[in-house]
């Protein structure tokens, strides 16, 4: 059986007449009726009364034209379906984030691409460092990061959508909290909450070089990879933390943020493998793009 054979049908049992559903199929009538017969032959069930004067169905055929009505719409859809999907309409898309984006980033962005790309299913995941993103942008886990950079992976396309500054975290009786903002040197001697060393971490590194051009080492009294984490450290007293503007989102009690003199911006990026760049990836890099570009703000 072939689905032409559903076509022929539903035409005949629509038009209750062979000469009309043959102009409708645009066809001659002897083959359709030929077609009809092969029908009805291979499933063994007569679909159609036959009189000289008009064309009918049998009960078989009333059930029958209802099942390949249903058979056909599905078909159509589903090829409607796929050119949805080659277009980027229609997907899933898997994105993590950088722990430090996760608070001001994920909810609104969540929120727009949900909007604006709404048969598109996403799965978002927070709290990432950088050498995690890109394993899961290997794995698969993952189709797109929001990140830090540098990466140093050519597999891993990354794209830089904009600056953010440091700021420092201090819990709110820390004397440096009364300031409007705080020199990098002013932390020397400071205990100092951290990402992990072990893990490459990008603002680690940003953290240390910084220290290092105010001329002192930071004594680490803690390493932690969540973000949330080590602003609660910072609010139990534990020590200050230096984070991207971006962490100011994260309003909790007992911690201040001040503006930090004398350390460099970091870089937000999005990234995803060059092998793996699906129409439904694409889209949404382009709405990322579009929601990104902003200049360095709080949330």
């Amino acid at each position: 059986m072939e689905l032409r054979h559903l076509r022929y049908f539903v035409a005949v049992a629509e038009e209750c007449h062979f000469g009309r559903a043959a102009e409708r199929l645009h066809m001659a009538q002897p083959p359709l009726s030929q077609q009809i017969r092969q029908l009805e032959k291979e499933i063994g069930v007569e679909l159609l009364h036959r009189t000289t004067r008009k064309v009918s169905l049998t009960a078989a055929g009333e059930r029958y034209l209802e099942r390949a009505r249903n058979i056909l719409r599905a078909v159509e859809q589903a090829g409607e379906e796929a050119a949805r999907v080659d277009t980027g309409e229609v997907g899933r898309v898997s994105i993590g984030f950088i722990g430090s984006a996760t608070y001001a980033l994920l909810p609104v962005l969540a929120r727009e691409l949900r909007e604006q790309l709404p048969e598109i299913e996403f799965e978002f995941t927070g709290e990432m460092l950088t050498p995690a993103q890109v394993a899961a942008l290997h794995e698969g886990t993952i189709d797109i990061a929001v990140m830090r950079t540098p990466v140093q992976d050519e597999s891993v396309e990354v794209e830089v959508m904009r600056q953010e500054s440091l700021v420092v975290a201090l819990p709110e009786t820390h004397p440096l909290a009364a300031k409007e903002a705080v020199r990098f040197a002013d932390l020397k001697g400071e205990p100092f909450i951290t990402y992990p060393s072990e893990h490459r971490s990008v603002l680690h590194d940003a953290v240390l070089a910084a220290a290092q051009r105010a001329g002192f080492q930071p004594r680490r009294v803690a390493q932690v990879a969540e973000t949330s984490t080590m602003v609660v450290f910072v609010a139990a007293g534990l020590g200050v933390a230096v984070v991207p503007r971006s962490v100011e989102a994260l309003q909790l009690a007992g911690v201040v943020f001040r503006p930090l003199v004398g350390a460099e911006s970091v870089e937000l990026a999005i990234g995803w493998h060059s092998e793996r760049r699906t129409p439904a990836v694409e889209r949404v890099l382009e709405r990322l793009r579009v929601s990104l570009a902003e200049p360095d703000a709080p949330a």
